[in-house]
């Protein structure tokens, strides 16, 4: 149900139209006034919007402008939706947006969005975590016009040889692959797959490692809109079966073997 004065900050999935939620649809099909990312969005989701709509690319406008945007379009009675590429909780600059808001007295409701990181792991057959080689996935960008702090470097999180994800960071490959390096646990050899829009009809995938991925990228053009996917999970030599379905091994809704045969 559509709530009276709410801005919605909706999620549209990594790119595919079809991998927009139900949810997320019938609010753009409903919005009168649509603050979209322009430089990121598939334009095939704004056929989903109804014909009087009014439509803001983002790229076009500053933060106060956004704002007035959806205070002003809310509070004369207008459903108005702030449009965000993938998941609206991941780089999106929805918290400064929400504060201000809110102490406008204007309630915010935020829907969430497939990320670009599981589309392209989809894209990839991709399992992001696997047993002997990580359970964890680490998603950060490049230090650029967005400071980062010191423990967050990418020479000290790549010390854990987890997965990792690079959003908003390609072109500026190098720079990350001399750090992860520095780290002390990735090597020249490993896996990396550079994913150029996810999901959408002209995506591109790119495999390679570390020391080969960056000749290939430059090759291929490729400067933005493109994840970077750093990890063994790429291209495992091996990896283990996971316990959970082991006929030896016991959990809350299955007895294992050994024990039914000991009952």
């Amino acid at each position: 149900m559509i709530q009276k004065n709410t801005v919605y900050f909706v999620g549209s999935g990594p790119g595919d139209p079809e991998l927009i939620t139900i949810k997320a649809k019938n609010l753009l099909e409903n919005a009168d006034v649509i603050i979209y990312s322009g430089s990121l969005l598939n334009p095939e989701l704004l056929r989903y919007t109804k014909r009087d709509a009014q439509l803001y690319d983002a790229a076009k406008l500053d933060r106060l402008e956004i704002y007035e945007i959806l205070k002003d379009s809310t509070k004369n009675g207008k459903l108005a939706i702030r449009f965000h590429d993938g998941d609206p909780g991941i780089f999106s600059t929805i918290r400064e947006q929400i504060d201000r808001l809110e102490k406008d007295e204007i309630e915010c409701n935020v829907i969430p969005g497939i990320t670009s990181l599981l589309g392209a792991a989809a894209a990839m057959n991709l399992e992001l975590t696997l047993p002997g080689i990580t359970q964890t996935i680490i998603i950060t960008r490049a230090e650029f016009r967005t400071p980062v702090p010191d423990r967050e470097r990418i020479s000290e999180l790549s010390k854990h040889g987890s997965t990792m994800a690079f959003y908003l960071s390609v072109h500026l490959l190098e720079r990350v692959i001399e750090e992860l390096l520095k780290g002390g646990v990735y090597t020249n050899d490993t896996p990396v797959a550079i994913i150029y829009k996810a999901t959408w009809k002209d995506q591109k995938i790119l495999k390679g490692t570390l020391g080969t991925i960056v000749k290939r990228v430059k090759e291929e053009r490729i400067v933005k809109t493109a994840l970077i996917v750093v990890g063994d999970v790429i291209a495992p030599k091996k990896y283990e079966f996971s316990k959970v379905y082991d006929s030896q091994f016991t959990h809350g809704y299955r007895k294992s073997k050994e024990s039914n045969s000991g009952s």
